[in-house]
């Protein structure tokens, strides 16, 4: 069987970090005797400029019919005030594929603590995962343009809360048992609803977790006073997308940071959380971690081969611990050296 992969390099230096992903992924994939078929397709900035449309038609027809969808990324001034803006694009391609929980790992290598901008004694033994809300809330509700006032609503359904939640439930299953919910319940209509739900959810299904409540703004402050001490957190697509990027930076750069947003049967999205960085496109400076960690999700989520998916995560970490990474955490590789050294790394 080959399993086909939707592959949008995107803007800025989504093409220099995808090629990256790709090339480990395929070397991951050959030795696992996995055949995989890779799509390219315009999408984001790119795509505006060839087409007008951020995400084209024949784009969507191939990331729906594909087992998977890798993206670079997507973004940059170029487009800021045009009529068409690459992130609508983002939004359009989650909610056709229903993908509405967004994990987002946050691990500190060990040795590697000196990296993070929190002190080493806080930032070690950092394993945490986001799961955020990704279709729902503010950035999918009603809005009304203005120079003079403007407005945007937030709204969730319980459905859409327990869905999400179940998600967290599940992964901190096989993780360590844990699950710190954030909302806004002392002064949102939204938050109240969330904790009732996850609340309710957590009492009829999931006893042996241990579930704690924290307002998003703690919950600011405890992600650089004490990041270690959580394990899953699930919140709001708002919060969510806030959080995850402040806790991207504790393991040392936003550049080593993954993310898969998954829906409720297979395939998925996965993309590095790290912007389109236009200031260092096309220059083979940018941190492919990341995105070979998106390799090594979709490896495991979308194709079940969890034993590639291992392999990709321990070559990302001998590479680093050798200190073969890229100049933002501390190294000379530019980014197709990385992945050149990851690929070596995962036939040794």
């Amino acid at each position: 069987m080959t399993f086909t992969i939707a592959y949008l390099p995107g803007d800025g230096v989504g093409p220099e970090v995808g090629a990256a992903a790709r090339a480990v992924m395929e070397r991951a994939a050959a030795l696992s005797g996995i055949s995989l078929s890779f799509v390219e397709c315009d999408f984001g900035g790119i795509a505006i400029d060839r087409t007008g449309d951020p995400f084209p038609a024949e784009t969507r027809r191939a990331c729906l019919e594909a087992d998977a969808v890798f993206l670079g990324a997507v973004g940059g001034p170029k487009w800021d005030r045009g009529p068409a803006r690459p992130e609508a694009g983002l939004l359009k391609l989650r909610k056709e594929l229903g993908v509405f929980a967004n994990l987002r790992p946050v691990k500190m290598t060990p040795g590697l603590e000196h990296l993070s901008p929190l002190k080493n004694d806080i930032a070690k033994g950092t394993d945490l995962l986001i799961v955020r809300e990704l279709i729902g809330g503010v950035y999918f509700g009603d809005r009304e343009e203005g120079v003079r006032a403007a407005r945007d609503s937030c709204a969730y359904t319980r459905e859409e809360v327990e869905r999400v939640a179940r998600v967290a439930f599940e992964a901190a299953r096989s993780r360590r048992g844990k699950v710190a919910s954030v909302d806004k319940a002392n002064v949102l209509a939204t938050g109240r609803l969330w904790r009732a739900a996850v609340s309710e959810l957590h009492a009829a299904e999931y006893p042996d977790i241990a579930l704690e409540h924290v307002l998003v703004d703690a919950m600011a402050m405890k992600l650089v006073q004490a990041p270690a001490r959580f394990d899953v957190i699930v919140t709001e697509n708002m919060f969510g997308d806030i959080l995850s990027d402040e806790a991207s930076v504790i393991a040392g750069s936003i550049g080593l940071a993954p993310s898969a947003s998954l829906g409720a049967s297979g395939g998925g999205l996965y993309e590095p959380i790290h912007g389109s960085a236009p200031d260092i496109a096309g220059q083979n400076k940018a941190n492919p971690a990341g995105a070979i960690l998106c390799a090594a999700m979709l490896m495991r989520h979308a194709l079940k081969a969890e034993n590639a998916a291992d392999a990709i995560e321990t070559a990302v970490e001998r590479a680093i611990a050798a200190g073969e990474g890229t100049a933002d955490i501390g190294g000379s590789q530019s980014c197709s050296g990385f992945a050149d050294t990851v690929c070596k790394a995962l036939e040794a």
